[in-house]
């Protein structure tokens, strides 16, 4: 469990950048220095370059290129492309972040995983533009995410290794809107800023490199080598799997994840196609964009407000509830009515409700890990809900479209999951 020495701030800088003068200590210590706004600001350009090039493909470039290559069977072509990569995120994040807990660099445990997922990621990207098959893109695509999946897991443990929980919901709100904020600018890059689909890929690529060195500049504790367990392959394996009857809180978070990103991964991968086939919207590609500018300026005006009321307020999990009602309507609402006003206003209802749910859902998290030695890895675990919808999405998607109800079908399970999770949420005993 969490040790009980604490951050020394003396040397008057504070926050994360303090240097300890306990390094042993600091590895697992329970953080109490508040983190400054440019360890921040570079968390969060960090986590931006992961979701730029996590989202900007799933919504707007692997359609495009899909639709080229094979445009009668875009739809499963979609669904596979997409599916066997969320799977490759689900096994390679919790890894990653297993092995980033044990990384004994002079550099910390997160920054090298952090500057090799993101490389890793841009060759993926890179292999993924070249492609002209739909198997060819798949593994591209697979190569991106295993890169991008080892970044991650260095952006999403900062929060817990390294911000008290008095503002740990405000640092995750403003970490967790880089999610949207990384779609509007990968859009914005798509659209505007280059054109083709090649060339997209390519600044992509070189973006998430850029975007992650400013936060190598922040120091972490080293892990003394003395401190790093004996490698056993079979422990190694077993540590992975955390029994719900010892860590209940543990998996009904993980629960509630699951089932809110679940909806969320059906309400919106097949938005561009839902633009097109149903709404009939004569520029799909513009309407996606318009769409995730609303979303993200609504999230952003939740976020970071309602992040901070909950570490003034110390609750989290009524606000997890809240956020699933609104999303719950906007599903409802592009269940029902399919037309552009519809989406306009569905869009900034569950941009609201999930600009509500980053900010909260995240400190909520890392309130319920069980051993500060494994929190790269127990996020890794966690992270699966992230990603595991990403698999089960496409697979349900599709038959949900084809065979009950069409997008109406598909809306209606997105608005049952995502309502699903947070009622969910009050399981959990050890957070308010």
């Amino acid at each position: 469990m969490s040790r009980t020495s604490a951050s020394d701030p003396s040397d008057g800088r504070g926050g994360a950048d303090t240097a300890e003068a306990s390094p042993d200590a600091a590895v697992f210590a329970e953080p109490t220095a508040p983190v400054r706004a440019g360890w921040t600001v570079d968390l969060s350009l960090a986590t931006l370059a992961v979701f730029m090039a996590f989202m900007t493909p799933i919504q707007i470039l692997l359609p495009l290129q899909l639709e080229h290559i094979d445009a009668q069977d875009k739809n499963d072509a979609l669904s596979l492309v997409t599916g066997l990569g969320a799977l490759v995120a689900v096994l390679v994040n919790p890894i990653a972040g297993a092995w980033s807990d044990r990384t004994t660099s002079r550099y910390g445990r997160r920054r090298p995983w952090i500057l090799g997922g993101a490389l890793a990621g841009a060759a993926g990207l890179a292999l993924t533009a070249a492609q002209r098959t739909v198997a060819g893109v798949a593994v591209g695509w697979c190569l991106a995410q295993a890169g991008l999946n080892a970044m991650l897991a260095g952006v999403s443990t900062p929060v817990a290794d390294r911000v008290p929980l008095g503002q740990r919901a405000q640092v995750s709100g403003w970490t967790g809107l880089m999610q949207s904020v990384g779609l509007v600018v990968g859009a914005l890059i798509t659209t505007l800023v280059v054109t083709g689909v090649g060339a997209g890929y390519g600044l992509l690529a070189a973006l998430t490199v850029a975007l992650a060195l400013p936060f190598l500049r922040h120091g972490e504790p080293a892990l003394p080598r003395e401190l790093r367990p004996a490698f056993d392959a079979r422990a190694f394996a077993r540590s992975f799997w955390l029994s719900p009857r010892r860590y209940p809180d543990f998996a009904w978070a993980w629960l509630t994840r699951f089932l809110i990103n679940l909806g969320n991964a059906l309400g919106t991968l097949y938005l561009f196609y839902f633009l097109s086939d149903a709404v009939h919207h004569e520029d799909p590609g513009t309407g996606v964009l318009v769409l995730t500018l609303v979303y993200t300026l609504c999230a952003a005006a939740t976020a970071v407000p309602v992040g901070a009321l909950s570490d003034r307020v110390g609750r989290r999990k009524g606000f997890v509830v809240l956020c699933s009602v609104v999303m719950t309507v906007a599903a409802l609402l592009l269940a029902l009515v399919h037309t552009w006003p519809a989406a306009l206003v569905a869009a900034a209802v569950l941009g609201a409700g999930y600009g509500i749910y980053l900010a909260v859902d995240q400190a909520l998290v890392t309130q319920v890990l069980p051993e500060a030695a494994d929190r790269a890895k127990d996020l890794g675990v966690i992270n699966i809900a992230n990603s595991g919808p990403q698999v089960l999405a496409p697979a349900l998607a599709a038959p949900v479209i084809a065979h009950l109800g069409g997008y109406t079908g598909l809306y209606v399970a997105a608005a049952l999951a995502i309502l699903a999770g947070g009622l969910l949420v009050g399981r959990i005993r050890g957070v308010d």
